[in-house]
């Protein structure tokens, strides 16, 4: 069963700071790198990705 207890703003702020971490630590590998600093970071993020699906999806 899923939880109907709202979300903490304290946990909500987390996910935004870390989801802007990534953002920015994206960009500054681009601004770095060049294209494969945007293309790289990418590629290793799909297997990751994938795992995570997998985890929300079998509950």
């Amino acid at each position: 069963m899923a939880s109907t207890e709202p979300t903490s703003t304290k946990t909500l702020v987390a996910i935004y700071a870390v989801v802007l971490l990534i953002v920015v630590l994206w960009g500054i590998s681009i601004a770095l790198f060049g294209i494969p600093g945007l293309y790289i970071p990418a590629v290793c993020a799909v297997p990751v990705i994938g795992i995570i699906l997998l985890i929300i999806s079998r509950g």
